[in-house]
């Protein structure tokens, strides 16, 4: 299972119907956050993903809008009798961010804090998995991050085995595991019965940020391309000031980087009753594209069982 469910889609400020920066990835049950704006806690109450099994936080940049959920959600999870280690990553300084927050003293903590400095093309790797994690351009010192599964075994050919003569049972975990097996004196090889390795899938989120290069390459063939969408067009000036992308030119970089999903978060206020201007123009130019709403979830699939 590889699910993720936006907690937060608003830009800068919350509004009636958007929390600010969260967004959750539940990794085979292991839960992530990219980002943890104010009132996190809160949103994954309502949406019931738990806690316990949140891992790690990863932060894109050090705006109020992307980590003031930060403190809550830590004293939450200590109340609720927390013992497991918490990693916070994300640029530099987030280690002395980290520090401060357990010297604040206001809550005593069951379980230990890690702050994790993160570079451009740093890697953090996990079991079946890694997180990549990506230079954009803001107006801060900021981070995207590319969740890239490990490839897959093949698949295994039930009806060749059988016709070389392997009985259906262990051996044919022990050839799609990649052993080679000897039947009636007659070694059968893997490769004879299994498939080409297939691709994993991939997340990209962008954090806040202009287009730019890392976010194009890291985003080649994605699953899902989660991008800064905060405005459109017809504020392009201000996009190009505050260091935010517009719904087309994010439609672009999805088009060019061949991803097959977009959805588009970080919606600035202006548009909190109608996302309309967003979505028709990143449609104009890509079409599987869609504006991330709060406790939206989606499902990625691997491509082989679309």
């Amino acid at each position: 299972m590889l699910r993720v469910i936006f907690l937060g889609t608003a830009g800068s400020l919350p509004t009636t119907n958007r929390n600010t920066s969260a967004t959750m990835v539940n990794i085979e049950g292991e839960l992530m956050l990219f980002d943890c704006g104010e009132g996190t806690q809160q949103q994954m109450m309502r949406a019931k993903t738990g806690m316990k099994a949140l891992s790690s936080i990863f932060i894109s940049h050090f705006h109020a809008d992307h980590i003031l959920g930060i403190p809550g959600l830590i004293q939450t999870m200590s109340f609720h009798g927390r013992t497991e280690p918490l990693r916070i990553y994300g640029p530099h300084w987030v280690h002395e961010f980290v520090r401060i927050l357990s010297a604040l003293g206001y809550y005593k903590l069951r379980f230990d804090i890690e702050g994790i400095d993160l570079e451009p093309g740093d890697i953090v790797k996990r079991d079946g998995y890694s997180i990549h994690a990506i230079g954009t351009e803001h107006s801060v010192p900021s981070l995207g991050y590319a969740l890239t599964e490990e490839k897959r075994t093949g698949k295994f050919n039930r009806e060749k085995a059988i016709e070389l003569g392997v009985p259906p049972g262990p051996l044919f975990s022990r050839l799609h595991r990649g052993e080679a097996v000897e039947i009636d004196g007659r070694t059968i090889l893997p490769e004879e019965v299994v498939g080409q390795a297939r691709p994993g899938r991939k997340i990209v989120y962008s954090g806040d940020t202009r287009p730019c290069k890392g976010i194009m390459e890291a985003s080649k063939d994605a699953d899902l391309l989660i991008h800064d969408g905060t405005l459109a067009k017809d504020q392009q000036d201000w996009a190009i000031e505050s260091m935010h992308t517009t719904a087309e030119e994010a439609a672009q970089l999805a088009k060019e980087a061949n991803v097959r999903n977009l959805i588009l978060t970080h919606i600035s206020s202006r548009y909190s009753d109608d996302v309309t201007p967003l979505l028709e123009e990143a449609k104009a130019v890509f079409e599987n594209v869609s504006v991330a709403e709060d406790m939206m979830e989606v499902e990625v699939v691997h491509r082989d069982k679309k």
